[in-house]
């Protein structure tokens, strides 16, 4: 999936099956965005879904990423990461949003040791708030992060949240290339690319103006 042409058609398919909308929307901040990436809907298209495992192991490995296993953040990257386990036979975990009150009361789910280095997969990032919620209990048990792969980057802050803690964010799109690879195919509506341009040029910006 490194290649242009893949990419594209990754791109393409993504937008076919309502991954990626256009319109007005409220994200999990509270603000408003013209943009709407919403990658859970991957469990009900396998052949999507495989394309993305694959696109996510590919970019992990040519950025050659050292790890000893992956951790799904709950709940859309636990079936990216379960496919891409199954794709490439890679021992995976997941840190639970809620530690249950009963049983074995696991903060993170699967077999691992502590000292063994995790690679934190998810679907996406704005902010890195989600992402060090994650992290915890992940250290909490032993588990080493350095690097965090997510399928898109919306380019709103995350990468430089996780940097000044110490983590290295990897992704295969950028939101912007997203919005041209689309625009380019004749994917969006003319009004509506202009928005999300300038919606990415300046969120902040953006927000004033709606």
């Amino acid at each position: 999936m490194t290649g242009a042409d893949e990419r594209t058609q990754l791109a393409l398919r993504l937008h076919e099956i309502g991954a990626v909308k256009f319109g007005i929307f409220t994200l999990k901040s509270g603000l408003k965005s013209p943009v709407y990436i919403d990658l859970r809907v991957l469990v009900s298209y396998p052949e999507t879904l495989k394309l993305v495992s694959r696109a996510l192991a590919e970019k992990a490995e040519a950025d050659k990423l050292q790890f000893d296993l992956i951790a799904g953040i709950p709940f859309a990257a636990i079936s990216i990461a379960t496919a891409m386990s199954l794709e490439k036979g890679w021992r995976m975990v997941f840190p639970r949003k809620d530690v249950k009150g009963y049983g074995t009361k696991a903060a993170v789910e699967g077999k691992y040791k502590a000292g063994e280095t995790a690679l934190v997969i998810d679907d996406l990032i704005t902010t890195g708030a989600s992402k060090f919620e994650a992290i915890a209990p992940l250290e909490k048990e032993g588990l080493k992060v350095k690097d965090v792969l997510v399928l898109v980057d919306r380019e709103q802050g995350g990468k430089k949240e996780l940097l000044n803690e110490g983590y290295h964010l990897h992704s295969v799109f950028t939101a912007k290339e997203l919005l041209e690879i689309l625009n380019a195919h004749n994917k969006v509506d003319a009004l509506l690319y202009d928005s999300a341009k300038a919606y990415f040029d300046n969120p902040e910006k953006w927000q004033d103006g709606k």
